[in-house]
């Protein structure tokens, strides 16, 4: 199981740079060095949301798993437990949050373009 999703992702990455290929190529020049940077930096901006979103759902699904599974053993724990989990998501969040500000980063802040 662990080959094949390996596998997938690697597909998918190799498909991304080639893909990207068509759009980066161009006369030579200043030119062409800008898009260059511009088409490299969708490419890492993309790289940048994808795994923190995806981490930040997994651990999230986590999070509410482990408080729903503590309310079902102690019903009266449960204000308790939805206050540490809303705290605890909040910060799971942050770092998704974290992802696309560095994703907003590379696409939006180039100094060459």
């Amino acid at each position: 199981m662990k080959k094949s999703y390996l596998k997938s992702i690697l597909y998918t990455l190799f498909l991304m740079v080639v893909g990207a290929l068509p759009a980066l190529a161009g006369e030579g020049g200043a030119e062409s060095g800008k898009a260059l940077i511009l088409g490299l930096s969708a490419i890492g901006a993309g790289l940048a949301i994808g795994p923190a979103a995806g981490g930040a759902g997994a651990g999230q699904g986590q999070a509410v798993r482990g408080a729903c599974e503590g309310m079902a053993r102690n019903p009266q724990m449960a204000g308790k437990l939805t206050t540490t989990m809303f705290i605890g998501l909040a910060i799971i969040e942050a770092l998704a949050i974290y992802g696309l500000v560095i994703a907003l980063i590379l696409l939006y802040a180039n100094p060459l373009v």
